[in-house]
């Protein structure tokens, strides 16, 4: 019998529509356990997650059964929609997302950082930690003006 494996780790980042603070101290709990229920039912365990008001970091393994395209979409409808049952009646994601792939050995770094994000955006943007993604990654087809959509 054949086997397909795969152990692939993905550095998700996005934000909320036009960087509104939606994310409350009062919901943020109750979000990532939700998201943590939205991603495990696509087979892509979350293994970290925190969020500033305005956008929200997810460190998880893609299930080797979903593309990436399909887990976003499905967990950024699905949070969508259980944040307007919440009662924050105006909310939605942006458009777009960044996605970076996390070796295996660098998986705690990542964790790390995610971890600390609420000191790291004393000092930082988000506008600017996404710029310096786009930049240590050397994504090409970056253009700001459809990424903050």
């Amino acid at each position: 019998m054949g086997q397909s494996l795969s152990q692939m780790y993905i550095h998700l980042v996005f934000g909320t529509k036009g960087g509104y603070p939606f994310i409350t101290s009062e919901i943020e709990d109750k979000l990532y356990a939700y998201l943590v229920g939205a991603f495990k039912n696509l087979n892509s365990p979350i293994l970290k997650i925190n969020s500033m008001p305005d956008h929200i970091h997810i460190l998880f393994r893609l299930s080797k059964n979903h593309t990436l395209a399909k887990v976003v979409e499905e967990t950024k409808k699905q949070s969508s929609k259980w944040m307007k049952e919440q009662g924050v009646n105006k909310f939605t994601w942006q458009i777009g997302y960044g996605a970076f792939s996390v070796s295996s050995s660098k998986v705690d770094i990542v964790s790390k950082y995610i971890a600390n994000q609420k000191e790291h955006h004393k000092v930082k943007l988000f506008k600017q930690e996404v710029e310096e993604f786009m930049k240590g990654y050397g994504v090409s087809e970056y253009d700001a003006k459809y990424f903050w959509e």
